[in-house]
């Protein structure tokens, strides 16, 4: 008999999601799955995946009885925005009168709205504000995400943020991931002299690196931000640094941002609704995978989203996140993403899974150790309080997390509650 530190039993649905890599176009379809399962956790690692007849084979200090609900891995975030400074509720308003985004950015809201209060905010209390967010994160069942800078617009509040993105990569249970996004916006100072800007956040890139405060770089290839050529030359600088790239692509224009990031082999593009069909025909090409956010096209009030059918059709690696940020999307929810795809991108619920776990993995570079459900990996995991995988993205709007593991220990459960597991102990 093998002794164990948690052994979940009673899974109604566990889904591994085990895969050599990211699922494409119809490959998203494919759903590992497990009935009536079974997973054995020691040392913070999956021991074993079977199926409940292995019960006896195993003795454990916690057994979880999972009471027939749906066990899958910890969902993957891999576009947020998590660390900044203040709010932007009073956008709401103009945001009902019509007012376009880019407007709102041109008047000095938008972007460079939080960019002063990020700048103004203690790094302590940056600190304090994104651990706040990141505990709703992993309540909802998220247990990895990626981190963004681009609130800073300058060396010092840039380095801030990714400072503090690592500092709670090192304290919190979930797992970040570091992208520098200093080309988020154009500063007031810099106003008529976007090239210069530019080329003040490359001379951040050599700290960065050196300090190994992220691994991506990222820039907001839009109408009145940056063009693609400046995004072109910019990014070719990151990649001969040794960052690995990511593009805010044809997010309301459909400038060709899509077709830059196949051009730079880039691991994502993403926002993506004003993708071309040429674009999308090259995102299939290149493997740069398709990093969809419809929760940001709804909050801004856009009937046109981006085409997740289309994409997935072609053979288009698609990923999906919240893009969680104070402006445009200020939801921590993964779940409510959920509901989202299929509502408005008419994605499956098997591609939908997929989305969210093993191809969002890849799209952060943590393919090998988030995602999926496999023996020797690190265990994160959720029991939700569904019975199927289907019941999830169909009942929107509402937290259905029951328990969440990370790394082996239960780092976030539904208490009080009357479907609230059974956690017995020795």
């Amino acid at each position: 008999m093998q002794h164990v530190d948690i052994l979940l039993i009673n899974i109604g649905q566990l889904l591994t999601m085990e895969s050599l890599g990211p699922r494409a176009g119809k490959e998203m379809q494919k759903l590992p799955m497990i009935e009536d399962g079974l997973v054995a956790i020691s040392k913070g690692k999956i021991a074993y995946i079977g199926t409940s007849d292995s019960r006896n084979d195993f003795k454990a200090d916690i057994i979880i009885d999972c009471e027939g609900k749906l066990v899958t891995p910890g969902l993957v975030d891999p576009h947020t925005h998590v660390v900044f400074g203040g709010s932007r509720e009073h956008e709401m308003t103009l945001k009902q009168q019509g007012i376009p985004y880019l407007d709102i950015l041109k008047q000095g809201g938008g972007i460079l709205s939080t960019v002063t209060k990020t700048r103004d905010v203690s790094k302590e209390d940056l600190y304090k504000k994104a651990r706040f967010h990141l505990d709703r994160m992993l309540s909802h069942g998220v247990t990895t995400i990626e981190a963004k800078s681009g609130y800073g617009l300058d060396r010092q509040t840039e380095l801030k943020q990714l400072k503090v993105a690592k500092q709670l990569n090192e304290t919190h249970s979930i797992d970040l991931v570091s992208t520098f996004l200093g080309a988020h916006a154009i500063p007031k100072e810099y106003k008529e002299e976007p090239e210069a800007f530019l080329q003040e956040m490359l001379a951040i890139l050599g700290q960065i690196k050196t300090e190994e405060l992220a691994e991506f770089v990222d820039i907001f290839t839009e109408t009145g931000v940056f063009t693609v050529e400046q995004s072109r030359k910019y990014l070719a600088e990151a990649k001969a640094l040794g960052f690995d790239l990511k593009i805010h692509a044809d997010e309301i224009d459909p400038l060709g941002g899509t077709e830059l990031a196949c051009e730079l082999c880039a691991v994502t593009a993403d926002h993506l609704v004003g993708a071309s069909d040429e674009g999308i025909k090259r995102l299939a090409e290149s493997g740069t995978i398709a990093v969809l956010l419809p929760g940001t096209t709804f909050y801004l009030g856009k009937d046109t989203f981006a085409r997740a059918r289309k994409m997935i059709d072609e053979g288009v690696i698609v990923a999906l996140a919240t893009d969680f940020n104070p402006g445009s999307c200020p939801t921590e929810n993964l779940q409510l993403i959920m509901s989202f795809a299929a509502l408005k991108l008419k994605m499956t619920p098997e591609e939908i899974w997929n989305a969210v776990t093993i191809n969002a993995a890849h799209a952060i570079n943590r393919g090998d150790v988030a995602g999926q459900l496999v023996i020797g990996r690190q265990a994160d995991l959720v029991i939700w309080d569904v019975p199927n995988y289907q019941y999830l993205p169909y009942h929107y709007g509402v937290n259905h997390a029951n328990t969440v593991i990370k790394r082996g220990e239960i780092v976030s459960k539904r208490s009080n509650h009357p479907d609230s597991i059974v956690v017995s102990k020795k």
